[in-house]
């Protein structure tokens, strides 16, 4: 589960937290003040929940307008009016639709100003806004709100909250307007279109506790004095365009909770002083381009949970020393260039959830020592060189959810303990297993997904396979196996799961005709992708095809089907690919079925069809009708007229 550290909804509870004083309202709402908020109600032309209903210039702003607090002398000190509101218990979603008054800027005792989550708030930041000297909370995120954010931002000295995040705000953010704000302990301009570098004088921020600039366009390097915020304990600076290396001053942040640098271009290694981040528990290093080994002092993190760093260019041994992180519960090391063997210190990980090394260069057997992850859901050593030969007898005593061992060597047939195991998802593809499918395989009623492609097994899929009532989806593409398909189409479901989303059975050797009725067996009622190719099936397309309203990829390719292409494919209103090259079809194309709204790919060539082509929308090249001699019309060529 991924973690998302948000603000607290201080709207809802902040009036009650301000001093008592200035719940006492001895004097009438200041003019100013009055004549600021009304400005503001003005520039809104859409509120449909009646937020600002009774904000009337007839009654006191203080004490009848809602989400407005005043102080002892009747001056505006709080402005409560997001789009997310609490009415008797439950939580109300609404919206504003406008701008930003400038006059906002004249409440010059104003302490906190949310007007988060309104989604419609378009336009700039006011300027004016750089004169509420007394501001400690600023909430605006969650709008349309476009422009820079104002250089005047520099003067709120006071500022302790700034969420700015989730709108449209580009630009570049200046040291000069970042550094004075030393109260800041939350910053959030994350979900914008911000560019240019992070501000070095970030590192002037010492009260700083959160930090989230995600998913905006900063570039540049991470700035050196990041490492001065000792109180920092969540820091997302993912999904953006940072280069260069991750600073040694990191290792500072003895207080960091959180580290998200995910999907950003650094280079360079983990430097070692990552050992200093001693109270961290979620890392995401993933999406990146860095480089060498892992830091053997990488397991002194003695908190952490999640530790992410899949989809590098990192290499070398995995250190041994990961197996000191007691506390980690999912390791994803994917798609990098780890070499040999896994450490049996990877044994002592007694909580691990999920070990994810699929896609490196690994060798050798699985130590044995693995056997102690009792926690373990997901194991997944796939594209690993482990040359593996046999699934290890000892994983039988794991309560694996999810076995994903593709490419690694294994050879000979399926071991029988899988079918008293609890496995839901099987991947052993890319293999070198042969012989039958076992009748034992019914027992595996946890399967959701199976996939045993390109692998030796020939024989017909047994009877029994029609037990697999949470199988959702099935890939036996590029084996030998043989036999008709209803024990696959007939499969067993126990609603609302079980119905197939996918099922490649291509390049095998299933025979026969494609039952009738296959629109009709319930297995595949949401069925969106169906491919059959290369086989050797006869009869015609079953018009019940039609009735499968989800699918969207249907391939016939290279069979030996006949009859004509049934119109009734043309029901199946959200097929995108229909490929039925290289059979025996015969009679014109139904325009119904060249005419679907989302087909993007289509292909009858190589059959023995006839007639004109139907106009049709769709950008179909003429390959797609090649090797059918009666075909005539675009884009072949005109069709001859007597």
């Amino acid at each position: 589960m991924e973690v998302c550290i948000h603000r607290n909804t201080l709207s809802f509870v902040l009036l009650f937290f301000l001093p008592a004083a200035l719940l006492l309202v001895a004097e009438a709402c200041n003019v100013v003040d009055k004549e600021a908020l009304l400005q503001f109600k003005h520039k809104i032309t859409s509120d449909p929940s009646r937020l600002l209903h009774s904000w009337k210039s007839s009654s006191d702003c203080c004490t009848a307008w809602e989400g407005v607090g005043c102080d002892s002398s009747g001056r505006v000190v709080n402005i409560s009016r997001p789009g997310l509101v609490s009415v008797n218990d439950f939580i109300v979603d609404t919206y504003l639709t406008g701008t930003l008054s400038p006059f906002l800027g004249n409440l010059s005792f104003l302490q906190i100003l949310d007007l988060s989550n309104l989604k419609d708030l378009k336009g700039p930041i006011p300027s004016e806004f750089g004169k509420l000297l007394r501001l400690t909370h600023l909430f605006l995120d969650s709008n349309k709100l476009t422009g820079s954010v104002p250089i005047t931002f520099q003067h709120l000295f006071r500022l302790q909250k700034l969420y700015l995040s989730d709108n449209y705000i580009s630009g570049v953010v200046h040291s000069s307007v970042i550094g004075p704000l030393r109260s800041l302990s939350e910053l959030g301009l994350s979900g914008n279109q911000i560019s240019g570098s992070i501000p070095a004088s970030i590192g002037n921020l010492a009260l700083l506790t959160k930090l989230d600039l995600h998913e905006n366009r900063f570039s540049g390097r991470i700035p050196t004095g990041i490492g001065k915020l000792k109180n920092l304990r969540y820091l997302d600076l993912s999904e953006n365009q940072i280069t260069g290396r991750i600073p040694r001053s990191i290792g500072r942040l003895s207080e960091l909770v959180l580290l998200y640098l995910n999907h950003n271009r650094i280079n360079g290694s983990i430097p070692s002083s990552i050992s200093g981040l001693r109270s961290l528990v979620f890392c995401r290093l993933s999406e990146n381009k860095l480089t060498g080994n892992i830091p053997p002092s990488i397991g002194k993190l003695s908190r952490i949970e999640r530790l992410i760093l899949e989809n590098n260019k990192l290499s070398g041994k995995l250190p041994a020393t990961i197996g000191h992180l007691t506390t980690l519960t999912d390791m994803f090391f994917s798609n990098n260039r780890f070499t040999a063997k896994i450490p049996s210190s990877f044994g002592n990980l007694i909580n691990l959830q999920t070990l994810d090394l699929s896609r490196n260069l690994l060798t050798g057997q699985l130590p044995p020592q693995l056997v102690k992850l009792q926690g373990l859901q997901t194991l997944d050593l796939s594209f690993n060189p482990l040359g593996l030969a046999s699934i290890p007898k000892w994983l039988s005593k794991l309560k694996l959810f999810r076995l994903l061992l593709a490419k690694t060597g294994v050879e000979g047939r399926l071991p029988r303990w899988l079918s008293s195991s609890s496995i839901s998802v099987l991947d052993l593809s890319c293999n070198g297993l042969n012989g039958k499918l076992p009748h034992w395989i019914g027992n595996m009623t946890s399967l959701s997904f199976l996939n045993l492609s390109y692998n030796g097994f020939h024989s017909s899929i047994p009877v029994e396979f029609k037990s697999l009532s949470l199988l959702m989806d099935l890939d036996l593409h590029s084996n030998m196996f043989s036999g008709n398909l209803n024990p696959i189409f007939s499969k067993e479901v126990v609603d609302p799961l079980g119905h197939f989303n996918s099922i490649d059975l291509s390049n095998n050797m299933f025979a026969g005709p494609i039952d009738e009725n296959l629109g009709d067996w319930p297995a595949l009622a949401s069925i969106t992708s169906l491919v059959l190719s290369h086989n050797q099936l006869e009869g015609s397309i079953p018009k019940s095809i039609g009735k499968l309203k989800e699918l969207k990829v249907l391939e016939l390719v290279g069979n030996g089907l006949s009859g004509r292409i049934p119109e009734e494919l043309g029901d199946a209103m959200e097929l995108n690919t229909i490929l039925l090259s290289r059979n025996k079809l015969r009679g014109t194309i139904p325009a119904k079925v060249l005419n679907l709204k989302e087909l993007t790919e289509f292909d009858v060539s190589e059959n023995r069809l006839s007639g004109t082509i139907p106009p049709h929308k769709a950008i179909i090249s003429a390959s797609a009708f090649s090797g059918n001699p009666g075909l005539c019309g675009a884009p072949l060529r005109p069709c001859k007229h007597s």
